[in-house]
């Protein structure tokens, strides 16, 4: 059974413990801290908030947010989880919410993404975009869910030009792999002399030398989870957003209306849980063709015409 507000009970202030990498990433984080902005512009209301450093940090933070009286409290990442859930079973008058994870208790939201349908889309730009029909993916942390991303960009990539060849790097095995923009930019480098012209970062601030790379060598780059097209102006094709911002903000506004609601959410593209960014930034990059093309397809990924594959559903790329 769902756990809800009791209409008006809510008087506490939203809290947010974002991930590795920080709330300034110019992407994962950042967007939850641009969703607790609007919740703060729009309410009036403070909120709390922490930036975990370590992994011993994160149950602290958990439990330090609740003691304060904190609600909801929302947790960016998936390596959020275990802390969260064993916290959350300590406060279960509590309300809790984390981003890109299940976590069944009563008195969690769990909100995750399609991430494999937005980066199809960019990958279809991408091959359009393509002179050498080369593209290049570089990843964060090698997990299932930034595998999920590659192969949804390898699809789009190859739908768009059946002869296209992705070539695809991870940055690490361990949480530092989200913020180290000069083995991005190592990466970026070894995919452009492969003959590569278009790069997909979905690594947190590591995505940032990638970008830099791009600008340097004159290639293009695909930002992730933020809109980044505004980093680089003339070489960010496009970036791959995916709405952190939004389930933060619903999350907390959804607290203090009373409507909050435990259980699991996905945002898809029918949902504009994810999605491609197009604005004055990238305009001269996107023809008419390519927009009509990608935006052909985003119908019929809504419809099912177009099934894209999820990794996680079983750990390969297979389509």
């Amino acid at each position: 059974m769902a756990v809800m507000f009791a209409a008006g009970a809510a008087m506490a202030e939203p809290a947010v413990v974002y991930d590795a990498g920080g709330k300034f990433d110019k992407s994962f984080n950042e967007a939850a801290f641009n969703g607790m902005e609007k919740y703060k512009a729009e309410t009036g209301d403070s909120y709390l908030e922490f930036e975990v450093q370590t992994d011993a940090q994160r149950e602290q933070a958990f439990r330090r947010m609740a003691e304060k009286g904190a609600d909801p409290i929302i947790g960016i990442g998936f390596s959020q989880a275990d802390a969260l859930a064993k916290v959350a079973k300590e406060f279960p008058d509590k309300h809790f919410a984390i981003i890109d994870m299940v976590v069944d208790l009563p008195n969690v939201q769990s909100i995750v993404f399609n991430e494999h349908e937005g980066s199809f889309l960019v990958g279809m730009l991408a091959s359009m975009a393509s002179k050498s029909a080369k593209v290049g993916f570089v990843g964060g942390m090698d997990i299932p869910l930034i595998r999920r991303f590659e192969c949804g960009y390898e699809q789009g990539a190859k739908y768009a030009n059946k002869d296209a060849s992705v070539t695809a790097n991870m940055t690490g095995t361990t949480p530092a792999a989200w913020n180290d923009p000069t083995k991005g930019t190592e990466l970026a480098k070894g995919q452009f002399d492969q003959g590569v012209d278009v790069i997909f970062a979905a690594a947190g601030g590591t995505g940032t030398g990638v970008y830099q790379a791009a600008k340097d060598a004159g290639k293009l780059a695909i930002g992730v989870d933020s809109n980044q097209n505004y980093l680089h102006p003339g070489t960010m094709l496009t970036s791959m957003v995916k709405r952190v911002d939004v389930a933060v903000y619903n999350s907390a506004k959804a607290a203090k209306d009373g409507s909050w609601k435990a259980g699991v959410t996905v945002m898809d593209l029918a949902h504009e849980g994810v999605g491609w960014a197009l604005d004055d930034n990238n305009k001269s990059l996107i023809t008419d063709d390519m927009k009509a093309k990608v935006e052909a397809a985003k119908a019929d990924i809504i419809s099912g015409k177009i099934k894209v594959h999820d990794y996680m559903a079983d750990n390969a790329c297979s389509y």
